[in-house]
């Protein structure tokens, strides 16, 4: 079982079990205590929190969620703040803030995990929001997976709000691996001058499944610039959309791109959107949906592959 000790600002209250060290696999890639800062949540609890000597977190008064805050000229550290629900029904809204310093270079793990065995949904709704000071770097991982073979729907929406000051870096890489029923993805962006922001955005859906993201980025400073980027597949009967929206509202670059593959009944729509307010905004806008061509099946079946493997291989690359 999955252990941690007192010290460094560490806790362990209760055991992790199998389902639940499955989930944190999932969604963190953590086969233990990983290194650095952390927090585990399961169940809307603080099951383990580790501190660093540069950063720190805080619960909320309210006990709504977490501070996390990173000191300035911090670099090659990590924190990891995964959530899990393993009781059936659970639903929770929770607000993580991130204060990161000037000068920093760092990397957040995130992400949720919900097992649901019973009748009745189980919810998990994150708002996370990030401050991310001059000249720093922050890459920023959130996975999203669900399990469980009861009735009750596994639903996640997260909502991430960024402010980028001069300099800043961020990028961002969400997956929906399987198993969510439900999700509405929104993220809203705000840059400064000569501010980055990357989104890489990774969704898979299946069965009656739907999932709804929107993008909304404002480039307001001098040589902001920002890439969002989606790629998706959409199985059996369910729905996608996908809304985004540049505002260019200084000399800036930005481009979004929507790519999907449907297969079966599968449905998606792509809103991409595009405001210029500056006559020396460039912006750029690219969608592509359609089916798996024939010639790549083909050309895969003929090195011994059925069809079915020759479909999974093409997704596979497709996502990564």
């Amino acid at each position: 079982a999955l252990r941690c000790s007192e010290g460094q600002g560490v806790r362990r209250l209760t055991m992790i079990n199998l389902i639940e060290k499955n989930l944190l696999k999932e969604i963190a890639d953590l086969h233990g205590i990983p290194e650095g800062a952390y927090n585990i949540r399961i169940n809307g609890k603080s099951e383990g929190r580790g501190q660093s000597a540069n950063i720190t977190i805080e619960s909320k008064s309210d006990g709504t969620g977490i501070d996390i805050y990173v000191k300035p000229g911090t670099v090659h550290e990590s924190v990891h703040i995964p959530v899990v629900i393993s009781a059936a029904g659970y639903r929770e809204t929770v607000y993580n803030d991130f204060h990161i310093g000037e000068n920093c270079d760092v990397v957040i793990i995130a992400g949720c995990g919900i097992h649901n065995k019973g009748a009745c949904e189980a919810r998990h709704d994150g708002v996370h929001t990030f401050y991310v000071g001059r000249n720093s770097k922050v890459v920023y991982v959130e996975k999203h997976y669900g399990e469980g073979d009861g009735a009750g729907e596994r639903i996640l929406n997260p909502t991430t709000i960024v402010h980028i000051e001069d300099g800043g870096y961020m990028e961002m890489e969400t997956t929906q691996i399987k198993g969510v029923d439900s999700t509405v993805r929104d993220t809203k962006a705000d840059l400064a001058d000569g501010a980055t922001l990357v989104i890489k955005e990774k969704i898979m859906t299946h069965g009656r499944q739907t999932a709804e993201t929107n993008f909304t980025v404002e480039l307001n400073g001098v040589d902001s610039s920002a890439n969002v980027i989606s790629r998706s597949v959409a199985k059996g009967e369910s729905k996608q959309v996908f809304n985004s929206n540049i505002c260019g509202n200084n000399q800036c670059y930005g481009h979004t791109e929507c790519d999907a593959i449907l297969m079966d009944n599968g449905h998606v729509k792509a809103v991409p959107s595009l405001e210029a307010n500056n006559l020396d905004a460039s912006l750029v806008h690219e969608a592509a949906i359609g089916k798996i061509a024939g010639d790549q099946l083909i050309k895969l079946m003929t090195l011994g592959l059925t069809e079915a493997q020759a479909e999974e291989q093409i997704i596979n690359g497709f996502m990564k």
